[in-house]
């Protein structure tokens, strides 16, 4: 595998790539091959105000923009993605870890979220509300927020700044943004596109950071709501430096995947495995938890065996390759640790199990099958965000059903059986915010609200269709007085 030569990568501050004026730099090294793939400055307090300043000022024309007009402009952001397509999937694999393949159908989802949002931004109308009052008339009609600071994950870089960025802009939104310091590259390189699409300056600014950059931006008296997708343990801390700011918030999911007695066991195992290994597992709805009925346990088991022979890992530029590196250390011993807890308390690894050796970093992890999982071990309670199908077993559907329930993160799940009857009770009862029937837990659409349920710790909103535009405007109320 060859790496591009390292390179000091400007940011892209107020309009323009730019060296900015903060204090040191910081090092984009590749999970793949371990080599310094990127050179980033610093942002400063002052560079921060500069974007803030700078969104402001360009947010205000850019609000009384016709919204065909600002439409027009997504569609040409969409096309200048679609162009730069090959070359910011290579280098969002080269940052990120993940399969090329998986790169690309990222890159041209972004694409294609710049093009819907464009289409649903001028099919947001309001609604005539009836009065009481014969003499009043009223409606309501959508404005743009202000200023959004949004914080991006670094599992999928570009899709989820093309997540806010598309509904943001096309609603007439600024964006101040700070993308995750581990894959900074991707989305600093697509402001190409941004740029070229005659995108106002100042509009958009990336300022890649750490963590007390993201609080800055959060506390910033000149950002007007909050965009976040993450983990729950960021997003409470984020919700609490907000305070009344509005907010999106997307957190982290735990499953589940339920396999009734009368699933087809087949499907099941092979969903089970499709849902484990796309982005080394590191996807908030991934198969983070298999709650299975007894008796198809054994069937299930074994067909999950079989399906998983043909997940490659391996280079993730390599033809064939189905699994590639985690992204980071902290997620690598976040896996062992869980692993660990779970032989300690007896259950058992079927598959895998550990860190490969002889790679060229040290963040290759098998993919892993483990059975009898305790429902109380960290592999069944947290987020694990780790190539591995943990396997728990219940006794018949209540059972089921309870177990799925029995945990914090309601964020999306799967249930696969023949029955019209229980798949909609588990569509109504499973306490997720989608459900998904005979398919991979991880399976989404673009056009649909994507977010958790309420009251439990996946956060609040909807990523996806007209839901998010919903979400990044404020719904606003005319009255007319027609008397004399």
């Amino acid at each position: 595998m060859t790496t591009p030569t390292p390179e000091r990568q400007p940011l892209f501050l107020a309009g323009e790539y730019t060296e900015g004026t903060g204090d040191g730099t910081f090092d984009v090294i590749s999970p793949a091959t371990g080599e310094r793939v990127g050179v980033l400055p610093l942002p400063s307090a002052a560079d921060l105000d500069t974007a803030v300043a700078a969104a402001h000022r360009a947010q205000r024309s850019w609000a009384g923009v016709n919204v065909w007009d600002r439409a027009a402009v997504c569609h040409r952001i969409a096309d200048g993605i679609d162009g730069m397509r090959e070359e910011l999937a290579r280098l969002q694999t080269l940052e990120q870890g993940k399969p090329l393949a998986e790169s690309v159908a990222d890159v041209t989802e972004a694409a294609q979220l710049f093009r819907l949002h464009a289409e649903d931004a001028v099919r947001l109308g309001g609604e005539t509300l009836l009065s009481r009052d014969s003499s009043k008339r009223m409606f309501t009609f959508h404005r743009p927020v202000g200023t959004w600071g949004i914080i991006t994950p670094w599992n999928f870089p570009l899709l989820m700044f093309a997540e806010f960025a598309a509904p943001g802009l096309a609603t007439g939104n600024a964006l101040v943004v700070k993308p995750p310091a581990h894959t900074p590259l991707t989305v600093l390189r697509a402001m190409e596109a941004l740029t070229a699409a005659a995108l106002p300056p100042g509009l958009v600014s990336v300022l890649p950071g750490d963590g007390g950059f993201g609080d800055a931006l959060v506390r910033h008296p000149g950002v007007h709501a909050i965009g976040f997708i993450g983990s729950s343990a960021t997003g409470a801390r984020i919700q609490a430096a907000a305070g009344l700011k509005r907010s999106l918030m997307e957190c982290s999911g735990n499953g589940p995947l339920v396999v009734l007695a009368d699933a087809d066991v087949a499907a099941a195992a092979r969903a089970a495995v499709d849902g484990a290994y796309p982005c080394a597992g590191q996807v908030c709805c991934a198969t983070e938890r298999v709650v299975v009925h007894r008796e198809v346990h054994d069937e299930f088991v074994a067909a999950v065996l079989r399906e998983s022979e043909r997940v490659v890992l391996g280079d993730p530029l390599a033809p064939g390759t189905l699994l590639g590196p985690l992204n980071n250390e902290a997620v690598a011993a976040k896996m062992d640790r869980h692993l660990a807890d779970a032989r300690e308390r007896g259950a058992k690894v079927l598959l895998g199990g550990g860190r490969r050796a002889g790679m060229p970093t040290d963040l290759y992890y098998e993919f892993t099958v483990v059975d009898e999982v305790p429902k109380d071990s960290l592999l069944a309670r947290e987020e694990s965000f780790g190539p591995v199908v943990p396997v728990i077993t219940g006794t018949d559907e209540d059972d089921l059903l309870r177990i799925a329930n029995d945990d914090a993160l309601g964020l999306q799940g799967a249930v696969f059986t023949r029955s019209m009857k229980s798949a909609f009770r588990f569509v109504e009862e499973m306490a997720v915010g989608q459900v998904v029937v005979n398919e991979t837990n991880n399976w989404w659409d673009i056009t649909m609200p994507f977010g958790g349920a309420g009251g439990r710790g996946t956060g609040w909103g909807r990523i996806g269709g007209k839901w998010t535009l919903l979400d990044m405007t404020d719904l606003r109320t005319g009255v007319i007085n027609l008397s004399d």
